[in-house]
């Protein structure tokens, strides 16, 4: 495992922290690798019940290393950026959108906590999560636009689901910063907590505590919702519901219920 990002679990819950305090959780090639390889490996963890994303030090990811840029300035600069645009092998993203689709599609709910910065990629990463708690008083910015850029880490297809068309447009043409409370109010943001990592903790415990294949089915609908037709979504549900009704772990739910006492899951195979 890299040491750029540290994980620990426990009880099913992920604690996966960007570890760069010093350059404020800035995203370079030694990140943006780590990202896509952590997101794998806990892809394939059945045991994995909810993941909660957040950085080290006092921001959460301030974007892309300030330094990469003064590359690109130079003749050099495509070269510099290649080996996060180009095409993954076996994948519909380039390493830096893998860096934000590989949270996007684990199979289990990732909550990002979010203070001080989230800045460019630091935001799409943010956006690749189900659900954001952020601080009042972070700073989130589509900030691409300041480096002459567009935001290509698959910010530009989450954005829209969350604020709409003409919202992120505004946000990207401009870069301008919003605070965690404006973000909140806009739909880029779930929630506000004071300590966003103790509340995305609570949370992701809540959630680790109910069926998995019924969290995991009910992410699996969500995400696929605005890509598929309303009867294929309609159709999609039916499947779904079919494979959970009298399975294991819906009849221990009930059980686990009427008895008064705390389920016991099996997990996800």
């Amino acid at each position: 495992m890299s040491d750029r990002i540290s994980v620990n679990i426990q009880d099913g819950v992920a604690d996966v922290r960007l570890n760069r305090p010093d350059k404020m959780n800035a995203l370079d090639g030694a990140m943006f690798n780590a990202l896509v390889e952590t997101a794998d490996g806990l892809a394939a963890d059945s045991s994995l019940r909810a993941v909660v994303l957040s950085g080290q030090g006092r921001s959460f990811c301030a974007g892309l290393d300030f330094s990469g840029f003064q590359g690109m300035a130079g003749s050099d600069g495509a070269e510099a950026t290649r080996s996060i645009t180009d095409a993954e092998p076996g994948r519909i993203t380039h390493k830096g959108q893998q860096a934000v689709y590989g949270w996007t599609s684990l199979p289990v709910p990732v909550i990002a906590a979010v203070h001080g910065h989230a800045l460019g990629g630091g935001i799409q990463l943010a956006l690749g999560a189900d659900i954001r708690i952020v601080a009042p008083d972070a700073k989130m910015s589509v900030l691409e636009i300041r480096w002459g850029l567009i935001p290509d880490m698959t910010g530009t297809q989450a954005l829209i689901n969350l604020v709409g068309l003409d919202v992120a447009k505004e946000l990207t043409f401009t870069g301008r910063t919003v605070s965690g409370t404006e973000a909140v109010q806009l739909g880029m943001a779930t929630r506000l907590a004071e300590d966003p990592r103790a509340a995305a903790l609570e949370l992701a415990a809540e959630i680790a505590s109910k069926s998995p294949h019924a969290i995991r089915a009910a992410k699996r609908l969500f995400n696929n919702a605005s890509k598929v037709s309303t009867a294929d979504g309609f159709a999609a549900e039916r499947n779904e519901i079919s494979k959970l009704i009298g399975s294991p772990n819906q009849t221990e739910q009930i059980k686990a219920f009427f008895e008064k006492r705390d389920p016991v899951f099996a997990d996800p195979q």
